[in-house]
């Protein structure tokens, strides 16, 4: 029964992706239009990163895991390599909890 929204799912990313493929060449957006998708994209990955850190089904996660995120955006704004971020935040997240911070 899952089978058919996955299909769906499946076939309309990959038409809108087709489209846009097709489509490049044939529409100019305006610069005001650029700038709003751009945004809307931070914005869009702002929210994620907000909700997957501070949540934790339906309650808040605890402290930890946002210093562990917090921990691993200070380190890959001063660029750090990834493996240093990954495996700082996740170690001050370990590490928090283990201390009992929730």
């Amino acid at each position: 029964m899952t089978i058919v929204p996955i299909l769906v799912l499946a076939l309309g990313t990959f038409a809108f992706r087709f489209g846009g493929t097709l489509l490049r060449d044939r529409i100019t957006l305006s610069p005001r239009v650029r700038d709003l998708l751009a945004t809307g994209a931070i914005v869009l990955l702002v929210a994620l990163v907000a909700t997957s850190t501070l949540t934790k089904g339906h309650a808040f996660a605890g402290w930890s895991l946002p210093a562990g995120v917090a921990v691993g955006g200070l380190l890959a704004w001063r660029k750090a390599p990834f493996v240093v971020v990954v495996v700082a935040a996740a170690a001050t997240t370990a590490l928090l909890r283990l201390a009992g911070v929730a």
